[in-house]
């Protein structure tokens, strides 16, 4: 005999299983709010504790804010890590748009030799130490454009972007060309302002891993002019010197540690929500092949 469906065995079950995501997905966003709004609570309070948590400041300050703002040994690398994002997302999105663009030209002459070359450097690459006397050579060490140059060209990025190419009708292209419309003005008037969602997508890929760079700073930049503001949090963090500018310099050394790591997360933490909706739909529609 066939076993009769019953819904309400069915329906409990569901219930069971929403009520059980629900209290697990609470149970990690708290985790993870936690050390967050301690760092938050700590950057703002004139008494820090090391390992105690405490849900409001006691006594509120805003004087390491200020010291990071006016203190050029802090806010120029963070004027560096803004100006090389800014770069670096322009230039790796330049690089991939238009190297994808012309991977899906199928009736060019070796497309297939150079996607293939293109797939070999992401599980292949020469090597730390041939990269860094490429970077040498070029006369790019000890500048921020050995990082740009470096992080721009992305060939996860470029993969990506070709497979949401692939994805545009080929008939747009065929009209445009009978309309007399170049390959270049193909690109520039159709290609590009239907890509929007993958440009927000890879271009926030690109900008947090300009904004968080930190290995590439320590291996071909030595100058102090030249570090991001990763490289100045880390030696903040790990240093003990009390800060010159504070009232109380052994009181603020916590506090500025706190306050720093905020301005570190707090511009990606306000342009995300922004980019979400772009973001997961960029990388959906290049995910799928009809």
């Amino acid at each position: 005999m066939k076993k009769k469906f019953s819904f309400k065995k069915e329906y409990r079950a569901k219930t069971i299983f929403d009520i059980f995501n629900f209290i697990f997905f609470v149970i990690i966003m708290i985790a993870m709010l936690i050390p967050i709004w301690k760092v938050c609570v700590d950057s703002v309070s004139q008494t820090v504790s090391s390992t105690d948590i405490s849900l409001w400041p006691d006594g509120w300050t805003f004087e390491a804010y200020s010291i990071i703002f006016s203190k050029e040994t802090l806010w120029h690398p963070f004027w560096v890590s803004i100006y090389t994002t800014a770069i670096g997302t322009f230039l790796g999105l330049l690089i991939c748009t238009i190297g994808a663009y012309i991977l899906i030209q199928q009736d060019m002459p070796g497309v297939k030799i150079f996607s293939w070359l293109f797939m070999f450097t992401m599980i292949f690459n020469g090597g730390l130490v041939p990269t860094f006397l490429v970077i040498v050579g070029l006369g790019l060490y000890d500048t921020v454009w050995s990082v740009i140059f470096t992080l721009g060209m992305n060939v996860y990025n470029l993969v990506l972007m070709r497979s949401f190419f692939e994805q545009l009708p080929v008939s747009l292209f065929e009209a445009a060309e009978i309309d007399g419309c170049s390959p270049f003005g193909i690109f520039i008037k159709i290609v590009l302002p239907l890509s929007k969602p993958a440009l927000a997508s890879i271009g926030l890929f690109f900008a947090v891993a300009y904004w968080s760079e930190y290995f590439h700073y320590v291996l071909y930049v030595t100058s102090n002019d030249n570090n991001n503001f990763q490289v100045k949090l880390r030696e903040l963090v790990l240093t003990d010197e009390p800060i010159p500018e504070a009232k109380d310099a052994g009181l603020m050394s916590e506090t500025m540690k706190n306050a720093a790591i905020i301005v570190n997360i707090l511009p990606f933490a306000i342009i995300y929500p922004f980019c979400q909706k772009y973001f997961v739909t960029g990388i959906t529609l290049g995910a799928v092949k009809e």
